[in-house]
Order: structure tokens, then C-alpha cells, then sequence
């Protein structure tokens, strides 16, 4: 692949990757959005634990994919978490990959539970959703 491609590349797998991040932490605020954030959830924390088993515990194929087009580019020594590369690019520092680690891992589970327990109230109450 030319490097005009792979730059391109590149930059639509970052898109997407924080499109699905952003996702991932807010799309359980929209009742419209509620059940494919809840599968999304799931399979990001699927993904993270069994292929994970596999990988390397939080593995992710985007971010797999992603580093293979940054390995083509000529980038090397980056980090098994996309979070924290860029973290670290957007703030200039080396940060903790634990404590990014520890936080990723929160605020996921954090949208897990908040997903799951609307989702519920939706099929439970779907009147009261509708209201609000």
C-alpha cells in the first residue's frame, strides 16, 4: 500500500475508533440508541476479555488494525491501549498505562451498568421513557 493510502487509512480508523469511544460512554443518554449501545458495550468488553485470552487481556481488533497501519508508516514502540496513545499525544506526557488501563476499564463498566439498567427501564416501563 502507498503511503498516501495508509495516511488515509490511518485516519479513518482514528474516526472511527473515537467515534465508537464517544459512543461507548454516551449512547446510552439517547432511548433511541439504548439497545445498540448495550450490544456495543458488550461486545467492546467481550472483545477485551475473550479474544482477550487469547491477545492479551484488552485486546481490540480495531486497535490491532490500527497499529499495523502505524507500524506501515514507519511508527514504532506504540502502546497495546489507543486510549493511552492518545492520551499521552494529546497532553504531551507519558501517562500510567495502569491508571489509563484502570480508568478505560471503569468507565466502561460505568456505561455497562448505566446501559443495562435504562435498557431494563425501557422494556420494563416504556411508557415512562417515552416521557422523558
Amino acid at each position: 500500500m502507498d503511503a498516501f493510502t495508509l495516511r488515509l487509512l490511518d485516519q479513518a480508523l482514528f474516526l472511527l475508533h473515537a467515534a465508537l469511544v464517544l459512543f461507548v460512554l454516551t449512547g446510552w443518554m439517547w432511548p433511541g440508541t439504548r439497545r445498540l449501545h448495550l450490544l456495543v458495550v458488550v461486545l467492546t468488553l467481550g472483545s477485551w476479555v475473550g479474544l482477550g485470552a487469547w491477545y492479551g487481556w484488552g485486546y481490540c481488533p480495531l486497535t490491532d488494525w490500527h497499529w499495523q497501519v502505524k507500524a506501515a508508516l514507519g511508527e514504532t514502540t506504540l502502546p497495546a491501549s489507543y486510549i493511552k496513545y492518545y492520551v499521552d499525544a494529546l497532553t504531551g506526557k507519558p501517562w500510567n498505562p495502569m491508571l489509563i488501563d484502570v480508568w478505560v476499564v471503569g468507565l466502561a463498566l460505568t456505561a455497562l451498568v448505566v446501559s443495562a439498567v435504562l435498557n431494563w427501564r425501557d422494556w420494563r416501563w416504556p411508557r415512562a421513557s417515552k416521557r422523558r
